[in-house]
């Protein structure tokens, strides 16, 4: 029975970690099409209140299913079934206010949080996302309640529901506004609806799997002593805090480098109006789009190795933990630097494929963010690496550090005439890089088992360097001659892009393979990972 309750437990993570990789993806692909139909100044709008409603819903909600599952799976695995419920009973009152509260916040004070970001035309997409975050707290506890008892599948069930309905409502919206004439602002609003759609239909349907799992769970006994009311909210709180305050470093930092950047971009050298300070910024949106793309595959692998080293810890198994430390490594550096190098020598053609935008002004934005990204992955594996060790706070102090550097080179180089909005991204790339730089640090300096950095990081370095150099070159060579064929419009530029990304992951998969970059233990952690394994003939 208790070796049933684990493979379902196993299967269940398994489905979650399946979809968050979906929702990953789909997450960063879905803004693709509303930023096309956006101008400058409505992809300004659209960014700005997304990361108004990312702070907010991060501060409500982000340690709340972790936290929640916690002590519900503690209380269940302890026999008591109505601890298990009063944590949830207790648990959405309380979410229900705290999100009424921060809804009221935004909706109320939308003029002034548009206005605190230096983007006024902002208000009405921050009154249509309000309820979002409403919405949000109340999922939140239903996620963490069906997680505490070792169902993953609403979690994931749910996920998706969001995301897909936050892509298709929101560019169906995006569309019809456009349609029918409305200001580009107006426009914004209409395609960040499909947000606070997506979540409210989530509601509903995580009620429903409630309801069917109370009905497999054991009844209530009536000796059981119960907690206050109080005194269990206290303890949700306890927990959940610190959670929320490590998860929500990476919003707070995007909610002050927004306003940073939007204010020193007015107030600056350049002396921008607001609509070409929201212009400017908007330019920016169309990289970070494409930026995020090879965090996808990163964050769940980030996730599934923390108690993977973790268990490999509580057994003793020093080298297994060491084993599980540098394939990660290896596998987040075979991820994120070709993706990261395709992003920057082929920043231009990336451009004029996604948004038809051939500027050297969005082109050199992508090269910036295309560097930062593979920071940004490996901030994530080491980040990773630290707490699956135990050392979580040295991770909260990294952070900062970054994040200070990255508001300050924002606020020091956005003002420079030369600059302008370039200083943002390449604060992006200074901040992770320096992260990196302090986890990998500490990561030696607490750390007995050797994480092998540099071992694990110069063989993909190696593969990559070849791969980047055959796309350059099929790239300017398939242009070339094609030319004088089918021109260099658009249309042409997806046929060059494609054959040049075509063989460069192919010539990237023969050197990885056939140099051993890679080899069979490091497709441990790798979705269908041992198939893959067999395809490749990789030993």
């Amino acid at each position: 029975m208790q070796e049933s309750k684990k493979q379902n437990y196993i299967k269940g993570a398994a489905i979650l970690a399946a979809a968050s990789i979906f929702v990953k993806i789909i997450g960063a692909v879905y803004k693709i099409p509303i930023l096309r139909i956006l101008d400058d100044e409505g992809r300004g709008s659209f960014q700005v209140t997304y990361n108004v409603y990312t702070f907010l819903l991060v501060l409500s909600t982000a340690g709340v299913p972790a936290a929640l599952s916690r002590l519900i799976s503690s209380a269940a695995a302890s026999g008591k079934a109505g601890l298990a419920k009063r944590f949830f009973s207790v648990s959405l009152p309380a979410f229900i206010i705290i999100g009424a509260v921060a809804m009221l916040i935004m909706f109320l004070f939308a003029e002034a949080l548009a206005g605190l970001m230096g983007d006024s035309l902002a208000t009405p997409g921050i009154r249509v996302l309000a309820p979002a975050v409403f919405f949000a707290c109340i999922i939140s506890v239903f996620r963490g309640y069906a997680q505490g008892h070792e169902n993953m599948i609403p979690t994931a069930v749910s996920q998706v529901i969001e995301v897909l309905s936050k892509a298709a409502f929101g560019i169906v919206a995006a569309l019809i506004l456009t349609g029918m004439g409305y200001a580009m602002h107006i426009v914004s609003a209409g395609a960040i609806m499909g947000v606070t759609i997506g979540l409210g239909l989530c509601v509903p349907l995580l009620t429903w799997y409630k309801r069917k799992l109370d009905r497999t769970l054991p009844a209530v006994s009536d000796s059981e002593e119960l907690p206050g009311k109080l005194h269990v909210l206290g303890r949700l709180f306890k927990v959940s805090i610190p959670i929320t305050l490590s998860a929500s470093m990476m919003a707070i930092m995007t909610f002050i480098d927004t306003a940073v950047v939007m204010g020193r971009l007015q107030t600056g050298a350049l002396m921008l109006t607001e609509a070409g300070a929201r212009s400017e910024f908007g330019i920016y949106a169309l990289s970070l789009s494409i930026y995020t793309l090879p965090l996808a595959l990163i964050v769940p692998l980030s996730i599934s190795i923390i108690p993977a080293i973790a268990a490999a810890r509580a057994k003793k198994q020093a080298t297994e933990a060491e084993r599980i430390m540098q394939s990660s490594v290896k596998l987040v550096n075979l991820l994120a630097m070709p993706a990261a190098a395709g992003l920057m020598v082929l920043a231009t053609p990336i451009m004029i494929t996604l948004y038809d935008d051939s500027r050297q002004l969005t082109s050199t934005i992508l090269v910036i963010l295309g560097a930062a990204s593979l920071f940004t992955c490996l901030q994530y594996i080491t980040t990773a690496i630290l707490q699956a060790n135990g050392h979580e706070r040295i991770a909260l102090m990294t952070f900062p550090v970054g994040a200070v550097v990255k508001i300050a080179l924002s606020y020091i180089l956005v003002a420079n005439a030369n600059v302008g909005i370039l200083g943002s991204p390449i604060g992006t790339l200074a901040c992770f890089a320096i992260i990196v730089l302090l986890n990998i640090v500490f990561i030696k300096i607490k750390v007995r088992e050797k994480l092998g950095f540099i071992t694990n990081t110069l063989k993909p370095l190696a593969c990559t360097i070849v791969m980047t150099a055959v796309v350059y070159f099929v790239y300017e060579g398939v242009s070339r001659l094609g030319s004088a064929v089918i021109g260099t419009g658009q249309k042409a530029v997806i046929v060059y892009l494609g054959i040049a990304v075509l063989i460069g992951v192919s010539v990237y998969a023969v050197m990885i393979v056939v140099t051993r970059t890679i080899t069979k233990e490091d497709f441990a952690y790798v979705p269908k990972g041992e198939k893959l394994a067999k395809l490749l003939r990789v030993k």
